[in-house]
């Protein structure tokens, strides 16, 4: 059963385009059209503003926290084409770092498995991904994969750190890849691979017949397959598996309403999905390989599917 915890009222003065708990789950950061960030410790049933952090000039899109070993960084992504990474200092928020080499809106920002370091990776309307990395000494550098996806980039995600299969590998003698998967507005998912230094497209997936919206390459154990999940302005969203003879394409469900967002369970079983219809539903592969509806959020009010009814 999937209920409501808590609703949080965040005063902002727009839309809220995204919210996102750190790494412990113990503080949330939300993003609006009225530019500006919010940061929430929510413990105990109890939420209490912490910081409202200013300094982007249009709308926020997105938000992303580091891993913790970094301290408390969170990066946010706007309209105004600037991406800034914010820590937290002695209890007190701050720009740590600007970044302004995109010619349009930033729209996405994630970053990486603390396992390959402090990188960020970026998704813009121009057309291009960028890699903004920190050897921890206060340089920052930027690679750029310039046309990523014609005529925008909507989303990115970092593939995890460990190789599949590296589960089933007595040795353990496995480096990781540095990978990502990203979706744009010429209805691609791509997936972007580091050899020499120098980021280049892996592989290319066509099942959209729209934009893509958002992307995210579910967790892993060290099983001996990889899943992408994508969701689209078609109104579907689907499951994309390697298992070592190349990526297969599955309709996890097509909505009634555009699915804007999608995100896994941290064991990567889970699929939550949201969308223009206010609602929320979890999703869980069966034994047999098919996708069952285990449970709908609908506008605030938590309610669990009727006997874990199977769409397709």
């Amino acid at each position: 059963m999937v209920s409501v915890i808590n609703s949080i009222d965040t005063s902002h003065e727009d839309m809220i385009h995204d919210a996102q708990l750190d790494y412990y789950g113990t503080k949330l950061a939300t993003c609006s059209s009225d530019r500006s960030i919010k940061i929430f410790d929510v413990k105990g049933g109890q939420q209490t503003l912490v910081t409202e952090l200013r300094g982007h000039d249009g709308p926020v899109w997105q938000l992303a926290w580091a891993h913790p070993m970094f301290g408390n960084l969170i990066a946010s992504c706007s309209y105004d084409r600037k991406v800034i990474i914010w820590k937290e200092t002695n209890g007190s928020w701050g720009k740590l770092y600007e970044y302004q080499n995109h010619d349009s809106s930033v729209n996405s920002v994630n970053f990486a498995p603390h396992e390959f370091g402090l990188l960020l990776a970026c998704g813009s309307s121009d057309g291009s991904i960028s890699i903004i990395s920190s050897t921890g000494d206060g340089t920052w550098d930027a690679k750029k994969i310039p046309n990523a996806h014609s005529i925008g980039c909507n989303a990115v995600s970092w593939a995890p750190p460990i190789n599949p299969g590296d589960l089933l590998d007595p040795s353990g003698r496995h480096q990781p890849i540095k990978q990502l998967v990203s979706g744009g507005c010429d209805n691609l998912v791509k997936i972007w691979k580091e050899e020499d230094g120098q980021w280049k497209e892996d592989q290319k997936l066509e099942g959209h017949s729209d934009w893509v919206r958002d992307v995210a390459w579910a967790p892993s154990i060290g099983l001996p397959k990889s899943i992408i999940a994508s969701c689209s302005q078609d109104l579907r969203v689907i499951i994309w598996t390697n298992d070592g003879n190349g990526w297969t394409q599955k309709v996890l469900n097509k909505f009634n309403d555009v699915i804007w967002h999608i995100s896994w369970s941290i064991t990567g079983n889970i699929l939550a999905t949201s969308g223009g219809d206010n609602k929320v539903s979890l999703w869980k592969e069966t034994l047999n390989g098919d996708w069952v509806c285990i449970s709908d959020v609908n506008k605030g009010q938590g309610q669990i599917s009727d006997g874990q009814r199977s769409l397709s």
